[in-house]
């Protein structure tokens, strides 16, 4: 029987909490280290899922129990944490982005690249079941060669307008998902268009970000790629998927809080909202996740987006930031 693989977390907030009950549900899988400068904070989550809490965060890197890290602490801590991890020879998976600035990345790439330790980035959505379904179905040739992918993802409601002033903007921030579900299909995106604008969120007034957004995206094959952002939706979190080709289309569509509708005078198969946050929406997706991450730590198959990945969604980010500010389509070369 193959031992439980011993991770240590660092960072508890929402997504930390979110990866620890993931991992103590995990047969595979056993929360040995949790490591948030709030002390209180990871006494909590080591209270509730296992492992030993600590403030600092070097203490999970020099522990003997910790087979393997997962990153879910602030932007910003994000590189150094993940090179210590491989300087360690330890396996990394690290909530995105890698970082808001670009040259950060591609200081750390050679080591990375070097070293041979695995590093995987938190792009969760490639392990909702709908969305790798419709992708397998594409590279299966169901609707023949890939033409145009719509992606839409709108939130609920926008973020406070202190996270607004950290998040590197809403191309950084959300859009950054959208962008590796593109490459998920379509890998070569050459050239990104951006149209952003300021309609309803203060925070993201105040502090120049967009709160609604429309990215083209054009792959070498000629494909398009048109990703539809809005920080608020009335009618919960909206988040589907077309993929559209010579012979069909197949499209994901929204989950409800409920699969019942009902029909009266006043209206007909009248249903629920949508799934109202993330982390409803993607819970399979983060276990999936997961469980992915564990076989990549162990040295086996893996689904998990790489370090690359990582990289190349912030240059498209960063591509999509100039193009909206400027007004020009920019060229991409994600090399």
């Amino acid at each position: 029987m193959t031992a439980s693989l011993r991770i240590g977390l660092i960072g508890t907030g929402r997504i930390g909490q979110v990866h620890a009950a993931n991992i103590a549900a995990s047969p595979d899988a056993v929360l040995s280290r949790v490591a948030d400068p709030f002390l209180e904070g990871a006494v909590r989550v080591a209270e509730a899922f296992g492992g030993r809490a600590t403030a600092d965060a070097d203490d999970v890197f020099a522990a003997d129990d910790v087979d393997a890290v997962l990153i879910a602490s602030p932007t910003p801590t994000h590189v150094d944490l993940i090179e210590k991890a491989v300087d360690r020879g330890i396996p990394v998976l690290c909530e995105k982005p890698i970082d808001l600035d670009i040259a950060r990345v591609e200081a750390l790439r050679p080591k990375v690249a070097s070293a041979g330790v695995p590093v995987a980035l938190g792009f969760n959505r490639r392990f909702d079941p709908a969305f790798a379904e419709v992708r397998a179905r594409v590279s299966d040739g169901e609707i023949g060669a890939l033409e145009q992918l719509t992606i839409i993802s709108r939130d609920p409601a926008a973020p406070p307008a202190d996270y607004v002033a950290v998040s590197g903007g809403i191309f950084r921030d959300m859009t950054i998902h959208d962008f590796d579900m593109a490459r998920y299909f379509l890998p070569d995106i050459v050239e990104v268009s951006a149209v952003g604008t300021t309609t309803f969120d203060a925070g993201a007034r105040e502090h120049g970000d967009f709160d609604t957004a429309v990215v083209t995206l054009r792959a070498a094959s000629g494909a398009i790629v048109t990703i539809i952002n809005s920080r608020h939706s009335a009618v919960g979190y909206d988040q589907r998927i077309e993929a559209f080709g010579g012979a069909g289309s197949l499209q994901v569509a929204n989950r409800s809080t409920s699969l019942v509708s009902v029909s009266s005078a006043a209206s007909v198969e009248a249903r629920s909202p949508y799934e109202d946050f993330f982390l409803q929406r993607y819970a399979e997706a983060y276990a999936a996740e997961l469980q992915s991450f564990i076989s990549l730590a162990r040295g086996g198959a893996s689904a998990s987006s790489t370090f690359e990945d990582g990289r190349a969604a912030l240059i498209l980010a960063d591509a999509a930031q100039r193009s909206a500010t400027e007004g020009v389509a920019v060229a991409v070369d994600l090399g």
